[in-house]
């Protein structure tokens, strides 16, 4: 399917605006959100008549803050019905939020916002250290005890809000009062040897339930947000963009038809290992985040066994552990492509001529260029 700049420009806005998921929040924040879709956004007042590079350059700013806002206030929400009826059931608990929306790499208006749901008296160590509990029960026996008081406490305490207790991780609730979804994961804390030694919440794990496979799984989301946080500000702020403009990207290649296996996770790790210095460059043209983002990608493409190197930023596993994934980043390779070479295209009009698979040329083109919101 063709790539429709134009349609790309309307899904970019909607996103952002968050009018595409305005039937999944209560009424008043949805007619809020409708109210304010006319209002123009800084990026759309720039680059008149190169609809590629407004593109671009609109896909790698963050989400409104006042929207960030809502999500985490609608999470903490939940989370006090959740503290104040679970202890009656003599299950203590304790809220973290994880994913994109604390590391504000979330792409959304109207963004899931993840609610970690941690039983307390329940945690686990690392091999050879132990596991201390105050109750009997095994952890899968615990969190399912857990998952199962949550659901109902979240079907009482918002009985017109759609409670999806579907998903094997997560207990979604969205609609009627709340101004925001919100996904509750019924956790318990993992203390890594790391943090044992440093006490620093960061180096401190969570164990998810996979309620369908019946096993507990273990995440590092606090470390990973704060490695990204740091690569970012070592990037001048270069790297965040460069996420959400490739989350943008894969998000409308997919609704244009193409399916590209590769977790916003998966993304977020791979552009960790990028050139910082060449991020950094966008502090004075923002361009300079795509020219980096698709190099690199580009560099992966032809080099995999460089690409099958690569760790997550918190070092617990390989970020292309399977084909498949290698094959998501070469179809997101593809489309950082098409996206540099149109924005290059509309910098200088002899670019397509003269230099249409010259990538340093194309890359000088839109080096020249001044775009900084």
């Amino acid at each position: 399917m063709a790539r429709d700049i134009n349609r790309r420009l309307d899904a970019l806005k909607t996103r952002r605006r968050g009018t595409d998921r305005v039937g999944s929040i209560t009424m008043d924040a949805a007619a809020d959100i409708l109210a304010k879709r006319y209002v123009t956004e800084k990026y759309e007042e720039l680059a008149a008549g190169k609809p590629y590079t407004r593109y671009a350059l609109g896909s790698m700013q963050e989400v409104d803050p006042e929207y960030t806002r809502i999500g985490i206030e609608e999470a903490t929400r939940v989370g006090n019905q959740l503290d104040k009826q679970l202890p009656q059931q003599g299950i203590a608990v304790k809220f973290e939020l994880q994913g994109s929306v604390p590391c504000n790499i979330h792409i959304r208006g109207v963004s899931d916002v993840d609610l970690l749901v941690l039983r307390t008296e329940f945690v686990t160590t690392d091999p050879g250290v132990g596991t201390y509990s105050t109750t009997s029960i095994s952890p899968v026996a615990a969190l399912r005890e857990l998952r199962s008081n949550a659901e109902r406490i979240l079907r009482s305490s918002f009985p017109r809000a759609d409670v999806d207790a579907t998903g094997a991780k997560a207990i979604a609730i969205s609609g009627a009062s709340l101004r925001r979804p919100v996904d509750v994961v019924p956790s318990h804390w993992h203390d890594t040897a790391d943090y044992q030694r440093t006490y620093d919440r960061d180096d401190r794990g969570v164990k998810i339930l996979d309620n369908k496979q019946g096993v507990t799984l273990l995440n590092m989301p606090f470390r990973h947000i704060k490695l990204v946080t740091h690569h970012d500000v070592q990037a001048l702020f270069g790297l965040k963009k460069a996420i959400r403009l490739c989350k943008h990207v894969k998000n409308d290649a997919i609704e244009e038809g193409r399916a590209i296996n590769y977790s916003s996770f998966d993304l977020a790790s791979t552009l960790w290992h990028a050139n910082l210095a060449a991020f950094a460059a966008g502090m004075h043209n923002e361009l300079a985040i795509l020219i980096e983002a698709r190099r690199f990608l580009d560099e992966l493409y032809h080099n995999t066994d460089k690409a099958k190197s690569l760790y997550v930023p918190d070092g617990s596993r390989k970020v292309f552990d399977s084909e498949a994934k290698i094959e998501g980043m070469k179809l997101m390779s593809y489309e950082l492509d098409d996206l540099a070479k149109e924005v290059a295209f509309e910098q200088a009009s002899y670019a397509k001529t003269l230099y249409e698979n010259n990538w340093q040329e194309l890359d000088r083109i839109s080096r020249t260029a001044a775009y900084k919101l």
